[in-house]
């Protein structure tokens, strides 16, 4: 009966709501933990009352989860159990009144513009050097998420109007203009490295292919990153996310438009932005410090 229920609710996020793979795998790992708790006590989802979800925050507060996780893990629950109701499977919401709790506001990681120029020293000519170059200045240059920049396909670039269409959360597409330098480095790479990365037999539409010809994956370039920051003897712990934050504080920090900003990054609510004002505001606090000589 618990299965049942549990298998028909990813089946509605998948073909009615149609979310994301990234998203149902979100779901999945905070429902498969509160599905085996809850069974080793009940039968039945119409038996399991508000304190069996209490209990169960309560264990994964013991368990050191943050309040992001925790935050996280309550909105699939209460998700789940609004299917359960709408689908008669249950009688009653048992996660009414439950509270959740506050996130911590933690401010993201970025890279000094110094950092980014070393990052991005990438002088190498063979095609995965090129290939390589191409991809770190187009991220940084536009604040793609990794997996817009892997979903990338040659008809989504407007090389010669300087600009890219990209689709985000929820399929959302955006319009992000590129710079010169981005610009110049994708066109050095399909000139001169697509084709040779790109295997005969296929006709793959894909804009960034590995060394097999095949689409970068997430994995993929997740560890050319860590290499190349590691060449660049960067000690800070780099992930995709850090260039993109490093885009957009970058932006504030010379003076760009929090709007602007926001629909670069493809955000739906601005007061995510709303983060990066926090962060140039520590980064010049911390410059103050470091240069006044009464700091």
């Amino acid at each position: 009966m618990l299965n049942h229920a549990y298998h028909d609710f990813f089946h509605y996020l998948q073909v009615e709501r149609g979310l994301s793979d990234n998203t149902l795998t979100s779901y999945k790992r905070d429902l498969k933990n509160y599905t085996d708790y809850v069974e080793e006590k009940h039968s039945s989802w119409n038996e399991i009352t508000r304190a069996d979800i209490i209990s169960f925050l309560y264990k994964l507060r013991d368990e050191n989860k943050s309040s992001a996780t925790i935050a996280r893990t309550i909105s699939s629950i209460r998700q789940f159990h609004h299917f359960l109701l709408r689908e008669e499977i249950v009688k009653h919401d048992a996660t009414l009144h439950i509270e959740t709790p506050k996130k911590e506001r933690k401010l993201p990681d970025v890279l000094s513009i110094e950092e980014v120029d070393k990052l991005l020293e990438i002088n190498g000519n063979s095609p995965l050097d090129i290939r390589n170059k191409a991809m770190l200045e187009l991220i940084y240059a536009t604040g793609l998420r990794v997996s817009e920049l892997i979903a990338l396909k040659l008809n989504d670039l407007h090389l010669t109007m300087g600009f890219l269409r990209c689709f985000g959360k929820g399929a959302k597409e955006r319009i992000v203009p590129l710079g010169d330098v981005a610009q110049k480095a994708v066109e050095n790479y399909l000139q001169y490295c697509r084709p040779t990365l790109l295997k005969k037999q296929r006709d793959e539409n894909v804009l960034f292919l590995n060394q097999h010809g095949r689409p970068m994956t997430r994995q993929g370039f997740w560890k050319i990153l860590k290499k190349l920051a590691k060449d660049a003897m960067i000690t800070k712990d780099i992930t995709p996310h850090t260039l993109r934050h490093s885009f957009a504080t970058h932006l504030l920090e010379n003076g760009a438009d929090l709007r602007a900003v926001q629909e670069m990054l493809g955000h739906a609510d601005i007061s995510t932005t709303q983060i990066y004002t926090h962060v140039t505001k520590t980064r010049l606090k911390d410059m103050y410090k470091s240069f006044h000589p009464r700091a």
